[in-house]
């Protein structure tokens, strides 16, 4: 076990050093290729590693990675979504989206976990950390909550200004997905209170500290009972997202 653990860290670490050196992160054959490699890596269900319990060396090469690839998601979403906004009708392309069926999974997971812990379904609900390609959004509000109002929320305004000319053609989701540009941490009671439930995406947070105070900012402000969805990355998977648990959770009073 620790030589197959040795081995796997070791091709990490080498597609780590190939995807520092990269001149950029935009779409590639190369950045393809290697954040490729690295994605099917990381899903491997043949290792149970525990990344909290690796050295600080480790640990370090994690977040770096965690930095590289949320920057590479950043450009291919910019990508895509700055190709589709000129068309007609943007989302008939989005399942070309190269992990399309990705969100689909989660979302429907999402999905199921929300059904669990709401008696009713939401009619608010809050995405920080949007980003330019709302693929969460847009799904759950096609697929399972065809009469819930969304509000994306995100601290950069081109990536706001692309994501609703993905929806503004659509004569439902144009009035039901609507965008706020603001930092998290400047949202207040009144603000983030209306909402039955806030996602809390991924890359929100540069490193544990960033996660943290961002979690800590919604329990204070969101509404008593509301429900906090967070995103899970275990084992191998922590080497390319934050390590989360998925959860809905009832903020203090």
């Amino acid at each position: 076990m620790a030589s197959q653990e040795n081995h796997l860290l070791k091709q990490i670490t080498d597609l780590h050093d190939q995807i520092s050196k990269l001149e950029s992160l935009c779409p590639s054959k190369e950045v393809d290729a290697l954040f490729g490699q690295l994605t099917a890596l990381c899903l491997r269900t043949d290792s149970d590693i525990d990344v909290t319990k690796m050295s600080q060396e480790v640990q370090d090469m994690r977040y770096n990675l965690i930095k590289l690839r949320s920057e590479a998601v950043v450009c291919l979403e910019q990508h895509f979504s700055t190709m589709w906004g000129s068309l007609e009708d943007p989302l008939n392309h989005i399942n070309i989206f190269p992990t399309y069926t990705n969100y689909l999974n989660l979302s429907k997971i999402e999905f199921d976990l929300l059904t669990q812990y709401t008696a009713r379904v939401p009619t608010k609900i809050a995405f920080v950390g949007s980003g330019p390609m709302p693929l969460s959004t847009i799904i759950l509000a096609k697929y399972h909550l065809p009469n819930t109002m969304f509000h994306n929320i995100d601290i950069d305004p081109q990536a706001n200004a692309l994501a609703s000319r993905l929806v503004s053609r659509d004569p439902d989701l144009s009035h039901r997905i609507i965008f706020h540009t603001t930092d998290l941490l400047n949202m207040t009671m009144e603000m983030l209170g209306g909402y039955d439930v806030v996602f809390l995406a991924a890359m929100v947070g540069t490193d544990k500290e960033a996660k943290v105070k961002a979690i800590e900012h919604l329990e204070m402000h969101m509404a008593p009972g509301a429900l906090l969805m967070l995103r899970s990355a275990h084992g191998l998977r922590a080497f390319i997202l934050k390590h989360e648990v998925t959860v809905a959770c009832c903020p203090s009073l």
